[in-house]
């Protein structure tokens, strides 16, 4: 059988991020992809000039669609910007997807800065997806955002918040290490038993790390939807964007934040 991984997310009009980022990954991890565009965005390496809602009706037409004819294996989450696009996946969850895993990815700001979603659509973010969730995967602000705190200072700090993550709703927490100091990136994956994971990669010195939250999120899904369990799903997620980062040099894409590469095992240099 076919594994088939959903992302619903907005459009990175650069192809870095955004659904675009999420098919690369699904297609280089031997999963086939589907989509559901919830924002248009006007982007590219430097920042976002410009974000369009899909209207919510089209969002959820676009997951009866999918959903009532693809068996699909894992759904990721991406960028939910509006309260209303939010209920509206939220809904569409609750219709078709019982025990399908979903990996929550709670974009809120992009690589560049640029804010992607508004403070009332943070809680019902909270509020009606995170219990619909296999994992949420914030990284250390959005953490922070989530439970309106400080961002985490240290490893210790950064599992306290998943722990309160969990106590909020949420039945998994990976909280990603990308914006902490030192020399490696350590993420952590709490789970709803009270079991926790440390996943550690090199840190790698890049400017060219756009999208790289939405390729972790994805590549979890792809490892879900092959039928890996939710650990090695991360590690196996971990070691494609350590790796998809590292490669990032090799490709020149626009004058800011370049993408990742995603097709690092499959282009000849």
């Amino acid at each position: 059988m076919t594994a088939i991984a959903l992302t619903v997310a907005g459009s990175d009009s650069s192809g870095g991020a955004g659904i675009q980022a999420d098919l690369k990954t699904f297609a280089a991890l031997r999963v086939y992809g589907a989509s559901i565009v919830t924002a248009l965005t006007a982007q590219n390496t430097r920042g976002v000039q410009g974000i369009h809602d899909v209207p919510p009706d089209f969002v959820t037409a676009q997951l009866d669609s999918v959903l009532s004819d693809l068996a699909v294996d894992a759904i990721k989450i991406g960028m939910l910007s509006s309260v209303s696009t939010i209920r509206a996946v939220a809904d569409g969850l609750r219709r078709h997807a019982a025990g399908i895993p979903v990996v929550l990815d709670p974009v809120m700001v992009a690589t560049s800065g640029d804010r992607l979603i508004s403070d009332e659509a943070v809680a019902v973010l909270r509020d009606e997806l995170f219990p619909l969730s296999t994992v949420i995967t914030p990284n250390l602000p959005e953490a922070a955002t989530l439970l309106g705190e400080e961002v985490a200072a240290n490893e210790n700090i950064a599992v306290a918040q998943a722990r309160r993550l969990l106590a909020v709703g949420a039945r998994a927490v990976l909280i990603k290490g990308g914006h902490a100091e030192g020399t490696e990136s350590v993420d952590h994956l709490l789970a709803a038993d009270g079991t926790l994971r440390r996943f550690a990669a090199a840190r790698v010195a890049t400017r060219n790390s756009h999208g790289t939250g939405c390729t972790l999120s994805s590549a979890i899904a792809a490892g879900l939807a092959r039928g890996l369990g939710l650990g090695d799903a991360v590690r196996e997620a971990k070691a494609y964007i350590t790796a998809s980062i590292r490669a990032a040099d090799a490709i020149e894409i626009g004058t800011g934040h370049g993408p990742v590469h995603h097709f690092h095992a499959l282009w000849r240099q």
